[in-house]
Protein backbone atom coordinates (compact mmCIF):
# COMPACT_ATOMS: atom_id res chain seq x y z
CA UNK A 1 0.00 0.00 0.00
CA UNK A 2 0.94 3.53 -0.64
CA UNK A 3 2.61 5.16 2.72
CA UNK A 4 -0.27 7.51 3.04
CA UNK A 5 1.86 9.91 5.14
CA UNK A 6 4.57 10.17 2.06
CA UNK A 7 5.07 13.60 0.76
CA UNK A 8 3.34 15.29 -2.27
CA UNK A 9 6.64 15.42 -5.05
CA UNK A 10 8.52 18.84 -4.86
CA UNK A 11 8.11 20.60 -7.97
CA UNK A 12 10.05 23.94 -9.08
CA UNK A 13 10.15 26.56 -6.89
CA UNK A 14 11.94 27.45 -3.73
CA UNK A 15 11.95 25.90 -0.35
CA UNK A 16 9.37 28.19 0.86
CA UNK A 17 7.09 27.70 -1.57
CA UNK A 18 6.92 23.72 -2.07
CA UNK A 19 6.02 23.06 2.07
CA UNK A 20 3.11 25.88 1.91
CA UNK A 21 1.86 24.56 -1.44
CA UNK A 22 1.61 20.96 0.47
CA UNK A 23 -0.03 22.71 3.41
CA UNK A 24 -2.67 24.13 1.66
CA UNK A 25 -3.91 21.27 -0.16
CA UNK A 26 -3.60 19.14 3.24
CA UNK A 27 -5.70 22.08 4.72
CA UNK A 28 -8.29 21.87 2.01
CA UNK A 29 -8.33 18.12 2.00
CA UNK A 30 -9.11 18.38 5.84
CA UNK A 31 -12.14 20.60 5.08
CA UNK A 32 -13.27 18.21 2.88
CA UNK A 33 -13.06 15.29 4.99
CA UNK A 34 -14.79 17.15 7.84
CA UNK A 35 -17.50 18.20 5.17
CA UNK A 36 -17.99 14.60 4.05
CA UNK A 37 -18.25 13.17 7.61
CA UNK A 38 -20.96 15.92 8.38
CA UNK A 39 -23.39 14.72 5.35
CA UNK A 40 -22.34 10.71 5.78
CA UNK A 41 -23.97 11.73 9.44
CA UNK A 42 -27.00 13.13 8.54
CA UNK A 43 -28.29 9.73 7.14
CA UNK A 44 -28.86 7.29 10.11
CA UNK A 45 -31.00 10.01 11.94
CA UNK A 46 -33.01 10.09 8.81
CA UNK A 47 -33.30 6.75 7.95
CA UNK A 48 -34.11 5.44 11.45
CA UNK A 49 -38.09 6.53 11.52
CA UNK A 50 -38.23 4.99 8.25
CA UNK A 51 -36.89 1.60 9.31
CA UNK A 52 -39.07 2.11 12.22
CA UNK A 53 -42.22 2.45 10.34
CA UNK A 54 -42.40 -0.15 7.94
CA UNK A 55 -39.07 0.19 5.11
CA UNK A 56 -36.85 -2.48 5.30
CA UNK A 57 -32.80 -2.11 5.48
CA UNK A 58 -32.66 -3.57 1.17
CA UNK A 59 -35.48 -0.65 0.11
CA UNK A 60 -34.00 2.03 2.14
CA UNK A 61 -30.50 0.99 0.92
CA UNK A 62 -31.79 1.03 -2.78
CA UNK A 63 -33.15 4.35 -2.74
CA UNK A 64 -30.31 6.16 -1.18
CA UNK A 65 -27.54 4.52 -3.09
CA UNK A 66 -29.53 4.82 -6.33
CA UNK A 67 -30.25 8.66 -6.08
CA UNK A 68 -26.60 8.98 -5.36
CA UNK A 69 -25.67 6.99 -8.14
CA UNK A 70 -27.68 9.35 -10.49
CA UNK A 71 -26.48 12.67 -8.69
CA UNK A 72 -22.70 11.47 -9.45
CA UNK A 73 -23.12 9.74 -12.80
CA UNK A 74 -22.75 12.94 -14.81
CA UNK A 75 -19.09 12.31 -13.94
CA UNK A 76 -18.64 9.07 -15.35
CA UNK A 77 -20.39 9.28 -18.57
CA UNK A 78 -17.91 12.01 -19.17
CA UNK A 79 -15.08 9.95 -17.98
CA UNK A 80 -16.26 7.64 -20.58
CA UNK A 81 -17.31 9.51 -23.16
CA UNK A 82 -13.49 10.79 -23.22
CA UNK A 83 -11.93 7.68 -23.12
CA UNK A 84 -13.13 4.65 -25.08
CA UNK A 85 -11.66 2.07 -23.52
CA UNK A 86 -12.43 3.83 -19.76
CA UNK A 87 -14.62 0.88 -18.79
CA UNK A 88 -12.02 -1.68 -19.48
CA UNK A 89 -9.42 -0.04 -17.76
CA UNK A 90 -11.28 0.51 -15.10
CA UNK A 91 -13.85 -1.80 -14.74
CA UNK A 92 -12.32 -3.62 -11.50
CA UNK A 93 -11.82 -1.12 -9.63
CA UNK A 94 -15.12 0.47 -9.87
CA UNK A 95 -16.29 -3.02 -8.78
CA UNK A 96 -14.34 -3.66 -5.96
CA UNK A 97 -15.18 0.02 -4.47
CA UNK A 98 -19.17 -0.72 -5.45
CA UNK A 99 -18.93 -3.79 -3.75
CA UNK A 100 -16.96 -3.15 -0.52
CA UNK A 101 -16.34 0.11 0.64
CA UNK A 102 -20.22 1.18 -0.40
CA UNK A 103 -22.47 -2.20 0.13
CA UNK A 104 -20.12 -4.38 1.94
CA UNK A 105 -19.39 -1.71 4.58
CA UNK A 106 -23.47 -1.29 5.21
CA UNK A 107 -24.39 -4.86 5.13
CA UNK A 108 -21.87 -5.87 7.71
CA UNK A 109 -22.62 -3.10 9.61
CA UNK A 110 -26.17 -3.64 10.02
CA UNK A 111 -26.03 -7.17 9.97
CA UNK A 112 -23.52 -6.50 12.77
CA UNK A 113 -25.95 -4.14 14.29
CA UNK A 114 -28.68 -7.10 14.53
CA UNK A 115 -26.37 -9.42 16.42
CA UNK A 116 -25.23 -6.99 19.02
CA UNK A 117 -25.77 -3.53 20.23
CA UNK A 118 -25.41 -0.48 17.98
CA UNK A 119 -22.44 0.74 20.23
CA UNK A 120 -20.45 -1.99 19.95
CA UNK A 121 -20.71 -2.54 16.41
CA UNK A 122 -20.19 1.06 15.60
CA UNK A 123 -16.74 0.83 17.84
CA UNK A 124 -15.42 -2.23 16.10
CA UNK A 125 -16.12 -0.49 12.67
CA UNK A 126 -14.41 2.77 13.84
CA UNK A 127 -11.26 0.46 14.73
CA UNK A 128 -10.69 1.41 10.93
CA UNK A 129 -7.96 4.10 11.66
CA UNK A 130 -6.15 2.01 13.82
CA UNK A 131 -6.04 -0.71 11.45
CA UNK A 132 -4.55 1.31 8.33
CA UNK A 133 -1.96 2.32 10.88
CA UNK A 134 -0.90 -1.21 11.75
CA UNK A 135 -1.21 -2.44 8.00
CA UNK A 136 1.38 0.76 6.98
CA UNK A 137 3.95 -0.36 9.91
CA UNK A 138 3.40 -4.09 8.44
CA UNK A 139 3.75 -3.46 4.74
CA UNK A 140 6.43 -0.75 5.27
CA UNK A 141 8.07 -1.59 8.21
CA UNK A 142 7.86 1.95 9.35
CA UNK A 143 7.19 1.96 13.07
CA UNK A 144 4.36 5.03 13.56
CA UNK A 145 5.59 8.32 15.63
CA UNK A 146 5.16 8.39 19.09
CA UNK A 147 2.57 11.00 18.13
CA UNK A 148 0.67 8.73 15.57
CA UNK A 149 0.53 5.85 18.42
CA UNK A 150 -0.30 8.59 21.08
CA UNK A 151 -3.26 10.36 18.66
CA UNK A 152 -4.89 6.86 18.04
CA UNK A 153 -4.64 5.80 21.94
CA UNK A 154 -6.76 9.09 22.74
CA UNK A 155 -8.97 8.89 19.47
CA UNK A 156 -10.42 5.39 20.33
CA UNK A 157 -10.59 6.12 24.24
CA UNK A 158 -12.70 8.71 23.23
CA UNK A 159 -14.62 6.74 20.67
CA UNK A 160 -15.53 4.09 23.56
CA UNK A 161 -16.88 7.02 26.00
CA UNK A 162 -18.93 8.31 23.04
CA UNK A 163 -20.48 5.07 21.94
CA UNK A 164 -20.84 4.47 25.60
CA UNK A 165 -20.65 0.63 25.74
CA UNK A 166 -20.90 0.39 29.31
CA UNK A 167 -22.63 -3.24 29.70
CA UNK A 168 -23.28 -3.95 26.27
CA UNK A 169 -22.29 -7.67 25.33
CA UNK A 170 -20.63 -8.88 22.45
CA UNK A 171 -21.27 -11.42 19.96
CA UNK A 172 -18.40 -13.95 18.42
CA UNK A 173 -20.49 -13.39 14.75
CA UNK A 174 -21.20 -10.21 15.24
CA UNK A 175 -17.78 -8.60 16.09
CA UNK A 176 -16.66 -10.76 12.89
CA UNK A 177 -19.58 -9.08 10.77
CA UNK A 178 -18.64 -5.58 12.36
CA UNK A 179 -14.48 -6.18 11.58
CA UNK A 180 -15.64 -7.00 7.88
CA UNK A 181 -17.18 -3.41 8.24
CA UNK A 182 -13.91 -1.93 9.21
CA UNK A 183 -11.90 -3.26 6.81
CA UNK A 184 -14.26 -2.44 4.00
CA UNK A 185 -13.87 1.40 5.49
CA UNK A 186 -10.05 0.85 5.42
CA UNK A 187 -10.43 -0.28 1.67
CA UNK A 188 -12.16 2.96 1.26
CA UNK A 189 -9.51 5.34 2.43
CA UNK A 190 -6.89 3.06 0.29
CA UNK A 191 -8.74 2.96 -3.06
CA UNK A 192 -9.54 6.79 -2.86
CA UNK A 193 -6.07 7.34 -2.10
CA UNK A 194 -4.89 5.94 -5.55
CA UNK A 195 -6.82 8.25 -7.23
CA UNK A 196 -5.35 10.15 -10.18
CA UNK A 197 -5.34 11.24 -13.59
CA UNK A 198 -6.25 8.36 -15.38
CA UNK A 199 -8.86 7.14 -12.31
CA UNK A 200 -9.82 10.61 -10.86
CA UNK A 201 -11.84 10.01 -7.32
CA UNK A 202 -15.40 11.82 -8.51
CA UNK A 203 -15.27 9.02 -11.38
CA UNK A 204 -14.24 6.11 -8.60
CA UNK A 205 -17.35 7.54 -6.74
CA UNK A 206 -19.73 7.53 -9.05
CA UNK A 207 -18.55 4.34 -10.60
CA UNK A 208 -19.44 2.77 -7.35
CA UNK A 209 -22.57 4.39 -6.82
CA UNK A 210 -23.94 2.61 -9.89
CA UNK A 211 -22.24 -0.66 -9.02
CA UNK A 212 -23.42 -0.85 -5.40
CA UNK A 213 -27.34 0.34 -6.64
CA UNK A 214 -26.71 -2.90 -9.13
CA UNK A 215 -25.25 -5.26 -5.99
CA UNK A 216 -28.63 -4.06 -4.07
CA UNK A 217 -30.92 -4.27 -6.97
CA UNK A 218 -29.98 -7.95 -7.34
CA UNK A 219 -29.83 -8.79 -3.70
CA UNK A 220 -33.63 -6.98 -3.67
CA UNK A 221 -34.90 -9.05 -6.46
CA UNK A 222 -33.38 -12.95 -5.87
CA UNK A 223 -35.10 -12.44 -2.14
CA UNK A 224 -31.55 -11.79 -0.73
CA UNK A 225 -32.45 -8.41 0.56
CA UNK A 226 -36.45 -8.15 1.95
CA UNK A 227 -38.22 -5.52 -0.01
CA UNK A 228 -40.92 -3.50 2.20
CA UNK A 229 -41.66 0.06 1.78
CA UNK A 230 -44.48 1.99 3.43
CA UNK A 231 -46.97 5.08 2.82
CA UNK A 232 -46.02 5.97 6.84
CA UNK A 233 -45.12 9.79 7.18
CA UNK A 234 -41.61 10.38 8.96
CA UNK A 235 -41.26 12.35 11.91
CA UNK A 236 -38.34 14.60 11.76
CA UNK A 237 -37.84 17.26 13.88
CA UNK A 238 -41.84 17.75 14.57
CA UNK A 239 -42.46 17.26 10.63
CA UNK A 240 -44.41 14.79 9.21
CA UNK A 241 -42.60 14.01 6.08
CA UNK A 242 -42.84 11.50 2.91
CA UNK A 243 -40.90 8.93 2.77
CA UNK A 244 -39.93 9.06 -0.12
CA UNK A 245 -38.36 13.00 0.45
CA UNK A 246 -36.31 11.84 3.12
CA UNK A 247 -34.90 9.31 1.19
CA UNK A 248 -33.91 11.76 -1.64
CA UNK A 249 -32.23 14.37 0.91
CA UNK A 250 -30.31 11.64 2.47
CA UNK A 251 -29.53 10.06 -0.88
CA UNK A 252 -28.56 13.42 -2.86
CA UNK A 253 -26.03 13.50 1.08
CA UNK A 254 -24.63 10.40 0.62
CA UNK A 255 -23.38 10.96 -2.84
CA UNK A 256 -22.44 14.29 -1.61
CA UNK A 257 -20.03 12.59 1.06
CA UNK A 258 -19.10 9.87 -1.01
CA UNK A 259 -17.97 12.82 -3.46
CA UNK A 260 -16.18 15.10 -0.37
CA UNK A 261 -14.18 12.02 0.64
CA UNK A 262 -12.78 10.35 -2.34
CA UNK A 263 -11.42 13.75 -2.88
CA UNK A 264 -10.11 14.69 -0.02
CA UNK A 265 -8.15 11.72 1.18
CA UNK A 266 -5.71 12.03 -1.98
CA UNK A 267 -4.96 15.78 -0.16
CA UNK A 268 -4.56 14.37 2.93
CA UNK A 269 -3.49 10.92 2.95
CA UNK A 270 -5.48 7.74 4.30
CA UNK A 271 -4.08 7.77 7.52
CA UNK A 272 -5.22 11.38 8.46
CA UNK A 273 -8.32 11.22 6.61
CA UNK A 274 -9.59 7.92 8.18
CA UNK A 275 -8.83 10.31 12.00
CA UNK A 276 -10.97 12.64 10.76
CA UNK A 277 -13.81 10.47 9.20
CA UNK A 278 -14.15 9.54 13.42
CA UNK A 279 -15.73 12.92 13.73
CA UNK A 280 -19.16 11.32 11.73
CA UNK A 281 -19.68 9.73 14.90
CA UNK A 282 -19.81 13.18 16.88
CA UNK A 283 -21.70 14.52 13.75
CA UNK A 284 -23.90 11.93 14.00
CA UNK A 285 -24.71 12.43 17.51
CA UNK A 286 -25.68 16.21 16.99
CA UNK A 287 -28.24 14.97 14.57
CA UNK A 288 -29.92 12.48 16.67
CA UNK A 289 -29.91 15.15 19.03
CA UNK A 290 -31.58 18.19 16.75
CA UNK A 291 -33.61 15.41 14.94
CA UNK A 292 -34.67 12.75 17.19
CA UNK A 293 -34.33 14.18 20.36
CA UNK A 294 -31.55 11.99 22.08
CA UNK A 295 -29.39 14.11 23.81
CA UNK A 296 -25.75 13.23 24.38
CA UNK A 297 -24.68 12.21 27.95
CA UNK A 298 -21.88 14.34 29.59
CA UNK A 299 -19.55 11.55 29.27
CA UNK A 300 -20.07 11.78 25.26
CA UNK A 301 -19.09 14.78 25.11
CA UNK A 302 -15.60 14.41 27.25
CA UNK A 303 -15.07 11.05 24.49
CA UNK A 304 -15.49 13.93 21.76
CA UNK A 305 -13.02 16.29 22.78
CA UNK A 306 -10.37 13.53 23.08
CA UNK A 307 -11.35 12.19 19.55
CA UNK A 308 -10.51 15.90 18.62
CA UNK A 309 -7.28 15.72 20.69
CA UNK A 310 -6.40 12.45 18.76
CA UNK A 311 -7.01 13.94 15.06
CA UNK A 312 -4.83 17.02 16.27
CA UNK A 313 -2.23 14.91 17.19
CA UNK A 314 -2.16 12.84 13.71
CA UNK A 315 -2.43 16.02 11.80
CA UNK A 316 0.76 17.50 13.86
CA UNK A 317 2.55 14.40 12.63
CA UNK A 318 1.38 15.18 8.73
CA UNK A 319 3.00 18.71 9.48
CA UNK A 320 6.03 17.26 9.98
CA UNK A 321 6.23 15.94 6.53
CA UNK A 322 7.11 19.12 4.46
CA UNK A 323 10.35 19.98 7.03
CA UNK A 324 11.56 16.48 5.95
CA UNK A 325 11.89 17.41 2.29
CA UNK A 326 12.37 21.32 1.98
CA UNK A 327 15.96 20.70 2.09
CA UNK A 328 16.08 19.09 -1.05
CA UNK A 329 13.70 21.44 -2.88
CA UNK A 330 16.36 23.53 -4.42
CA UNK A 331 18.35 20.37 -6.15
CA UNK A 332 14.66 19.19 -7.59
CA UNK A 333 14.18 22.91 -9.00
CA UNK A 334 17.64 22.47 -10.68
CA UNK A 335 16.85 19.32 -12.06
Amino acid sequence: MTNPTAPLPIIAGTPETAPAGLAGRRTAGMAMAVASALAFSSSGPLVKPLLENGWSLGAALFVRIGVAALVLSPFLIRAIARERHFLRRHALALLAFGAMPVVGCQLFYFSAMQRMPVAVALLIQYLAPVLLVIWVWLTTRRRPSRTVIAGSVVAMAGLVLVVDIAGARFDFWGTLLALGAALCTCVYFVMAERTGDTLPPLVLAAGGMVVASAIIGTLLITGFLPFATSGVLADVVGMQLQPLVVLLWVGAATGTAYALGVSAVPRTGSRLASFIGLSEVLFALGFAWLLLAEAPAPVQFVGGALILVGVVLVRLDADREPEKVSPRAPQRAAA
